[in-house]
């Protein structure tokens, strides 16, 4: 959430900041509920003092031992002028809050140009992306003639963008999880963290998934309802709701596997094939929550964090910026790590990282201590996927093919599989 004061102060500045990511703020309207919450308050207060003037005169007229009908009579009409007043501002201000909440973050000024994914910029490249001497298959055909994902059965079961794995693949999917987790603990300092997969509607307000992406969110109907989370940035960021962390505890950094669970509600039609776009699927997350002061090196940090698994996997990648019109609604700034898919002759996103400044921590109230002052100021937020586990499948897959339709191991998984080298039918 924007601060409210900088909405206040600058609106126009606001607007235009906000038409880099194309997002057209009515400044017209902002201003008019502005103005006439100030006005509903003045005249509360005002109010609010008449009836305290006059009920102390009331009791000092009293002790005096004169009249006070009159005063009485006065102060019992201001009751149902200052309910009414409190009425009426109780509604703008709830007007004002549901547009506020309603507003993206304000892109960082080294945000690129752009309306769409296509105006991203590249910032670099790893690895090898030629392709193969063979034809290359994709991760549904490779892993179909294995005999080891079977998506009509997910379908069976559930219904689309759903999939069932067995044998090696089931492994190997298993196997990438602990690799993630295990060099995000011992060799990035991450601290390993479980949660619930269920959390409660302030949690998604609190991130930013809430009000705007009700529709890609998955809820029970029990009393009261929860939402599935569709990341695990969702409860790790919420840890730090309303909490006042002490300087020495920062940054926090977390690491979590969960299942991640989402609509897809705006890709109809989009990615229907494979396991590229699913409404379950399994997720390696990184979070910081840091000094505002350390947030954007944090940002190259965590992004470098994430590199990492795609290198010691061996995984070609190239990392891209986000113009303005593709950033999410609570990020500043991210940087998309997209893996080389030869089935697919193209690179996909496989991680997203991104820093939220005090976007995240401003609706959740997540402070630290600022040892400068002495008093709470807002945090920074960050996270990005370390990685997407579905997807680092399929890039593994389609990267580690043979002409004869196999699939060999990456060497820092086989001490996960078993020793295993290869993965053949059977």
């Amino acid at each position: 959430m924007l601060d409210s004061q900088l909405l206040r102060n600058d609106p126009h500045a606001v607007a235009k900041a906000l038409l880099r990511r194309g997002f057209i703020l009515d400044t017209d309207r902002l201003m008019r509920l502005e103005a006439e919450r100030g006005q509903q308050q003045t005249e509360q207060q005002s109010l609010q003092a008449q009836r305290n003037r006059l009920s102390k005169e009331v009791g000092q007229r009293k002790a005096g031992g004169e009249d006070v009908a009159e005063l009485m009579e006065s102060m019992a009409s201001i009751g149902p002028r200052l309910k009414a007043v409190e009425v009426t501002l109780g509604t703008v201000q709830a007007e004002l809050r549901t547009l506020i909440e309603g507003i993206p973050n304000l892109p960082h000024a080294s945000v690129p140009e752009g309306s769409s994914e296509h105006d991203n910029v590249e910032q670099r490249r790893w690895g090898d992306s030629s392709q193969p001497v063979f034809e290359a298959k994709d991760h549904v055909d490779l892993g179909t003639q294995l005999g080891m994902m079977d998506f009509d059965a997910a379908s069976k079961l559930t219904g689309s963008r759903f999939v069932v794995m067995f044998g090696a693949l089931s492994t190997m999917h298993r196997a990438l999880i602990q690799f993630m987790l295990d060099v995000h603990t011992r060799e990035h300092g991450y601290r390993e963290t479980y949660v619930p997969y269920l959390v409660n509607e302030r949690s998604l307000f609190g991130t930013g998934q809430l009000p705007k992406f009700e529709e890609d969110q998955f809820l029970t109907t029990s009393d009261p309802p929860y939402y599935l989370i569709p990341t695990a940035e969702v409860p790790i960021t919420n840890l730090y709701r309303d909490v006042i962390v002490e300087p020495e505890g920062l940054p926090a950094r977390h690491v979590c596997h969960t299942p991640c669970f989402r609509q897809e509600a705006g890709s109809y039609g989009k990615d229907t094939r494979g396991m590229i776009r699913q409404h379950q699927f399994e997720k390696v997350e990184l979070v910081q929550l840091v000094d505002p002061l350390h947030s954007w090196e944090a940002l190259e940090e965590l992004t470098a964090h994430a590199a990492v698994i795609l290198e010691k996997l061996g995984l070609p990648y190239r990392v891209v910026t986000l113009c303005g019109g593709d950033l999410g609604f609570s990020a500043a700034k991210t940087y998309d790590l997209e893996v080389w898919l030869p089935g697919q002759q193209r690179y996909r996103e496989i991680s997203s990282c991104s820093n939220f400044e005090a976007f995240q921590a401003r609706r959740m109230g997540a402070r630290w201590r600022d040892p400068s002052t002495g008093k709470p100021a807002l945090l920074h937020t960050l996270n990005g996927s370390g990685l997407a586990i579905g997807r680092t499948l399929v890039a593994v897959m389609e990267n580690y093919q043979t002409a004869d339709g196999a699939i060999m191991v990456p060497e820092v998984l086989r001490p996960y599989m078993g020793g295993m080298e290869r993965i053949d039918r059977g």
